[in-house]
């Protein structure tokens, strides 16, 4: 009976793995490829792995039985090597090192060797000899102590993780960002480290990451707080990569975490640089975009809410709007309100005035403090005694605080060396407190806005100025005339423009006569105003001399030469009842529209004739029948022209609107005026109309 005793237990199809074990060996020992020799106590070869016929050459066949000095060591060595085998049969010892290999082709191989003394059952020695290539061992040597020398001094975050994702290994840099100590990731689930809901997408990217094989490198941006530093907000870049054996068994997930809390903030600076110079660019296109002070305030409140603020109010000092009102040097200040938006509906909005009201602020207020000094105040973190200075009452501080108004900004709207009032800013829902920079941005757009309500208060002045005196020189009511009736209308241009020098006269001449005069004077404001009231003056004059039409235009044209080069264009109409008859004298002006009762209007054929001021060209008068019934209108061409349709058309609609059932003439007045009068109509209107009417004998013959 043979003495071999089989393996017991091993290889039994029925053998089942142990639970925990790994379902495959690892790569790393074929990696190094382990070689296996066995020597006797003779020091013959017994036993011959497949590895070392790789790493030596020779074949089972050529090896076994062989002596091992003899087949692998070259001749100066064997004496050493004879002696070293012997040492380690006799006392155990065993025995390390890199020795010098021959093999089978001749050459020499240096192995890196482990020998050991072996005890059979039976009481017998054998020498296992264990080698491996010494350069493959050293290289791997370098790549595993070059990857734990970079991975624990690497400042980049580094954690290994199974596929199951729980960490295995942790470096200390990711240590220190995640304020947690090494020994408490190992073991535990990312998300037990990681708790945070924003976690969630680099959980999702790793299981993607361990599925596809695909790494994501620099594709995602996680920013958050840590145990490490919870006073302050960092910035992590997460790259991932999958980690298989040289096998291609995925072992886990390698998570590689990059602070870039410094490239974050630069990057929100640039973003926010970005915004608030087009927040700059924005309110230059659009603030100021007309001459009227209560529609640049809501430009101002539309350029920073919701963009820049969650609330905004802009109110100007009540001397501002109502010159007549002086300004106060002691006690509260009164305040008009223009302006007042929200981003979102909230109760915020009723702690400010509404547009139009005028509210005292008392000293203390930070309001009445920013137009008193001209400096403005930021409240980044404001609390509750803060809102109680911001807020023009108790009531109005509660509104504020329930809004959860948590930063504020008054800045004050200087233009030209005047405080002319305020802007207030606050922030309620963006959790961003107000800080320098948004102050200077506030500053820019309320310097601009100010410089706008400052214009458009200067032009309303002269504006109202301008039309005070051009209302002050035009007759208020046409008195009652012999064998005539009339209606007239004057309309300003529209706020934005200058008004102009446009005007109209109804004179009483001798023997019943009436003169009608319309005329315009080319140019606008206080000039062109006065200019008409100097050429109405002196119309008036003229026609109580009962000259001829011409006559009249004439001198007109004389006194308009000499006016600074103004030019002025004038039709002037002398009425007689007794003969029916309008004797008409054009000086550049639009025909008049001659509607004879009970027929179609027409415009008059006249002498154009050339505009007042030009000099030196005679005018012609022309006598037209005007008979009981008819009508005759004359109009500046601020009631014709726009700058969308040509003047023909235009013409063309005041004809049609005057083809019509005969009506009362105030009635045909603000028809006209309603129809033809453009919206954006950059120019003022004088219209007057005139209806023939019969006399009666006695009331002329007491005339005459």
């Amino acid at each position: 009976m043979s003495d071999e005793r089989p393996p017991a237990d091993l290889g039994r199809a029925d053998d089942r793995r142990p639970e925990g074990e790994p379902s495959q060996p690892s790569g790393l020992m074929d990696l190094l490829g382990v070689a296996a020799v066995l020597l006797d106590a003779e020091g013959r070869v017994a036993l011959w792995s497949p590895q070392a016929e790789e790493l030596y050459g020779y074949t089972a066949e050529e090896a076994l039985g062989q002596y091992g000095a003899r087949l692998l060591v070259h001749e100066e060595h064997w004496d050493w090597v004879i002696k070293t085998f012997a040492d380690v049969m006799a006392t155990g010892q065993s025995w390390a090192g890199t020795f010098p290999i021959r093999c089978k082709d001749g050459t020499t191989r240096l192995v890196e060797l482990r020998n050991m003394r072996l005890l059979n059952d039976r009481g017998d020695f054998f020498a296992l000899g264990l080698g491996t290539d010494s350069s493959t061992l050293r290289e791997l040597e370098r790549d595993v102590a070059l990857s734990t020398r970079l991975i624990a001094q690497s400042p980049i975050g580094i954690a290994f993780l199974d596929t199951d994702l729980r960490y295995v290994a942790v470096n200390p840099a990711l240590e220190r960002m995640h304020g947690i100590p090494a020994k408490e990731h190992i073991g535990r689930h990312y998300r037990e480290i990681m708790k945070a809901t924003k976690f969630e997408v680099p959980e999702a990217a790793m299981r993607q990451v361990l599925t596809t094989g695909i790494p994501l490198v620099d594709q995602s941006t996680i920013v958050g707080r840590t145990p490490a530093d919870p006073g302050h907000q960092h910035a992590w870049s997460i790259s991932l990569y999958r980690l298989e054996d040289p096998q291609g068994r995925v072992l886990g997930v390698a998570d590689i975490v990059v602070k870039v809390t410094e490239r974050y903030q630069a990057a929100l600076e640039a973003t926010e640089t970005r915004r608030r110079l087009a927040l700059i660019a924005d309110g230059s296109a659009r603030i100021g975009t007309t001459l009227e002070i209560d529609q640049t305030a809501r430009e101002l409140a539309d350029v920073t809410v919701p963009d820049f603020a969650d609330l905004v109010a802009v109110d100007v000092l009540d001397s501002v709007v109502d010159q007549h009102r002086p300004a106060t040097e002691d006690g509260p200040t009164l305040f008009r309100a223009l302006a007042v938006k929200a981003a979102y509906p909230t109760d915020a909005v009723h702690a400010a005035d509404p547009p139009g009201h005028s509210t005292a602020y008392d000293a203390d207020r930070l309001a009445a403090r920013c137009v008193r000094t001209g400096q403005p105040f930021l409240i980044s973190h404001a609390d509750g005694n803060d809102l109680s200075r911001i807020a023009r009452d108790e009531h109005a501080a509660t509104l504020l605080a329930r809004a959860g108004v948590h930063s504020y900004m008054a800045v004050p709207l200087i233009a030209r060396g005047t405080v002319l009032g305020f802007l207030g800013l606050s922030r309620a829902r963006d959790p961003r407190p107000f800080d320098e920079d948004d102050l200077a941005i506030a500053t820019e757009l309320a310097f601009r806005a100010a410089v706008c309500i400052d214009n458009a208060r200067t032009h309303q002045s002269v504006r109202n100025a301008a039309e005070t005196l051009q209302r002050s020189l035009l007759p208020e009511h046409p008195p009652r005339l012999p064998g005539l009736q009339v209606a007239s209308r004057y309309l300003p241009a529209q706020a934005a423009y200058e008004i102009g020098g446009d005007w109209y006269d109804v004179l009483p001449l001798g023997s019943d006569k009436t003169a009608l005069v319309v005329g315009d004077v080319m140019g606008s404001g206080i000039d062109a105003a006065a200019t008409m009231g100097r050429l109405r003056t002196a119309t008036t004059a003229f026609a109580r001399l009962d000259l001829d039409p011409a006559q009249v235009l004439e001198h007109l044209d004389a006194i308009t030469s000499g006016l600074e080069q103004y030019i002025a264009t004038c039709i002037y109409a002398a009425y007689d009842p007794h003969r029916g008859e309008c004797r008409i004298a054009n000086a550049g002006h639009l025909p008049p529209v001659l509607i004879r009762h009970g027929r179609h209007p027409r415009l008059l054929e006249l002498p154009t004739g050339t505009p007042l001021g030009v000099g030196g060209i005679p005018f012609e008068t022309t006598t037209v029948r005007f008979a009981a019934g008819d009508r005759l209108v004359l109009y500046t061409d601020g009631l014709v022209e726009t700058r969308h349709q040509p003047i023909d058309e235009r013409i063309d609609a005041l004809l049609r609107l005057l083809d019509a059932p005969d009506s009362p003439l105030e009635e045909t007045c603000d028809r006209l005026l309603h129809d033809l009068r453009h919206p954006d109509n950059h120019d003022d209107v004088a219209l007057l109309i005139a209806r023939a009417r019969r006399s009666t004998p006695d009331r002329a013959h007491r005339r005459r």
